[in-house]
């Protein structure tokens, strides 16, 4: 008999991964916010001590705090997705979720690189307002996209993809009388189905426009 990689997990070890998952994603979220505050502290002094310290920080917050945890939230939603009946293509809602997690965690590493660089600088050059304004924005930035991929996960949006329903019906051809009843998807009401649809079609589109303004706005930094 076919075995799915949803059926290797016990119920013990799901709730876990879901667990890590929920405390990775939130902590990704919460760790943006004193990133942020020490943004706005750089924009705002004037002291050069001040600035330096302010982006030395930043430094050691972004490498050894939100760039673990961006990875390990991608990880466990990763285990999440292929452990579980979800699976990763089966449903739009969270294909679109790992698809934005993947960008955001691809621009956080690249913009990182130049967070490193401009922390080399501040070590032995006076610091501006300017090298403080893409701090600001990626941010300011990334905190709605984490917001959509959190609402994704709550309203679960659009239904199952073609791939999914196709592993649906082969699945419920296999097993009838238990991965029939675990695999298909209940039909939602009209009402609900066109209001998860609205949503999701927003959020999606307020999460590409943050990234679009993150590279032209805040895509790179003021020499000395």
């Amino acid at each position: 008999m076919k075995q799915t990689c949803a059926m290797t997990m016990t119920p013990r070890l799901r709730k876990a991964a879901l667990t890590a998952h929920i405390v990775c994603s939130v902590g990704w979220l919460g760790a943006i916010l004193p990133y942020l505050a020490l943004a706005i502290a750089g924009l705002t002094s004037r002291d050069e001590q001040m600035a330096r310290a302010v982006f030395l920080s930043m430094e050691v917050i972004g490498w050894f705090i939100i760039v673990p945890i961006s990875l390990a939230a991608l990880s466990s939603g990763l285990v999440q997705a292929l452990g579980t009946q979800w699976g990763l293509f089966r449903h739009w809602w969270i294909l679109a979720k790992f698809l934005l997690t993947v960008v955001a965690v691809a621009i956080l590493l690249q913009h990182m690189l130049d967070v490193s660089r401009v922390a080399r600088m501040a070590r032995e050059t006076v610091l501006t307002s300017a090298d403080f304004r893409p701090e600001l924005i990626h941010a300011a930035g990334g905190l709605p996209v984490l917001a959509v991929v959190s609402a994704l996960s709550v309203f679960k949006p659009w239904g199952m993809t073609p791939y999914g329903r196709r592993m649906s019906h082969t699945d419920s051809q296999t097993r009838p009388s238990a991965a029939g009843v675990l695999m298909h998807e209940p039909a939602p009401t009209t009402g609900r189905s066109f209001g998860a649809r609205v949503i999701g079609i927003h959020a999606i589109g307020l999460a590409l426009l943050f990234i679009i303004i993150l590279h032209l706005t805040g895509g790179s930094f003021h020499h000395h």
